[in-house]
């Protein structure tokens, strides 16, 4: 890449990890970049814009724009079949007049010049995928650790299934295992375990973290999966982020976490936690300035009580839109929604090290950090929302 030239560019940082990425967009337009490795977050963030933008040209236009990409979606398929039908015949010449008048422009305010996109960093949502493999711009999903150099498996323009961590690099040896250390069938979860020159020999003078993680050679990853064939491989979770029940029945929480963040604009970071617990809770960093405008709506000063109250039940019904008779009932199981949240006091970000560079939340220095917090919810007057502890951190 780097025979070809590269470009180099500074985002405005902004107080959180959330308003840095509605800074990145302006850098992008002038960029121009052909390829981008991106984390969820960031695409999602241009996926909003774009949805903005299209909204305020008028409802001809999103009508026009919603129509293109529901055909779009449904000529590609699932990536690697795209165009396989009957029916693709009539759909293609269609693809060419919606892709000239619309998604072009669309391109556009992403440089115009972007290729693809290689994600990683955390799992990217298939209807993520689907829609930017419509507008053009399609995203490959890419799984990789530090210890292995970095790259496991990719999705690539040759070979890519959405929703899959894509096909795993050659020669490397890859094994699924469960808790008892016995290899999985093709189609079964575990823990993936890779082997192969690129894999580390150890950390570096840390003998005990080494035989943890290498035993025989292979290295545990801690990331659970399957692989579809002898190829491709899907990553499902963190073993260290998942929600295990009381009665040890096991979730990966990260869907649960992405959407309450992307369906509420009053949300700005929820982690859930749930170590055999008798519920799951959500530790929830709070938008202050939307919440500050709805109380004011409500013609309350946001600094007094009745004002801390009214937020924290918005909050609330947000986290409640998920349950039985919410709006969105259903997306998820009932048992695994958080039955108490915890309001914490600051946002996450890479200057308080609760996220890392790739913008992903850290996970144990979170909990660390609000022990208490999490103690707290799991009483009978920290299960309710509106509790000293939340009061105090608005």
């Amino acid at each position: 890449m780097m025979s070809y030239g590269a470009s180099f560019g500074t985002v405005p940082s902004g107080k959180s990890g959330k308003e840095a990425l509605r800074n990145i967009p302006s850098s992008i337009k002038e960029l121009k970049p052909n390829v981008m490795l991106s984390v969820p977050t960031l695409a999602k963030s241009f996926k909003k814009n774009i949805e903005t933008t299209i909204k305020k040209s008028g409802p001809t236009v999103e009508k026009l724009y919603n129509f293109a990409l529901r055909n779009a979606i449904a000529y590609n398929k699932e990536g690697y079949n795209k165009g396989t039908e009957f029916v693709d015949i009539f759909r293609k010449p269609l693809m060419v007049l919606f892709d000239r008048i619309i998604f072009r422009k669309v391109r556009e305010g992403l440089g115009g010049q972007m290729k693809f996109f290689v994600g990683g960093g955390a799992l990217l949502d298939i209807d993520l995928q689907r829609y930017y493999y419509a507008i053009g711009i399609p995203m490959y999903q890419g799984y990789g650790l530090s210890e292995a150099t970095p790259i496991i498996s990719a999705n690539s323009p040759a070979k890519h299934i959405f929703g899959s961590s894509g096909k795993v690099v050659s020669p490397m040896e890859i094994k699924i295992l469960d808790a008892d250390g016995i290899e999985q069938p093709y189609g079964s979860k575990g823990e993936i375990c890779i082997k192969g020159e690129n894999v580390m020999a150890g950390y570096w003078k840390n003998p005990k973290a080494t035989a943890d993680t290498v035993v025989d050679g292979w290295l545990h990853t801690g990331d659970m999966g399957y692989m579809r064939d002898a190829e491709m491989l899907y990553v499902v979770g963190r073993f260290k982020s998942l929600l295990i029940s009381a009665d040890g029945e096991k979730y990966s929480p990260e869907g649960i976490e992405e959407n309450l963040v992307e369906s509420s604009k009053y949300i700005d970071g929820a982690l859930l936690h749930n170590s055999q617990d008798p519920y799951t809770i959500a530790l929830v960093t709070p938008n202050k300035e939307a919440l500050k405008a709805y109380v004011k709506e409500l013609g309350l000063d946001p600094s007094s009580d009745e004002a801390k109250i009214k937020m924290l039940e918005k909050i609330q019904e947000e986290v409640n839109m998920y349950r039985k008779g919410g709006r969105l009932a259903g997306s998820f199981p009932e048992r695994w929604l958080p039955a108490a949240v915890c309001v914490l006091p600051e946002p996450w970000t890479e200057q308080n090290h609760f996220l890392n560079s790739s913008m992903k939340v850290v996970r144990g220095r979170v909990e660390e950090a609000y022990k208490e917090h999490m103690e707290y919810a799991y009483t009978p007057e920290g299960k309710n929302i509106i509790n000293k502890m939340n009061l105090a951190s608005l």
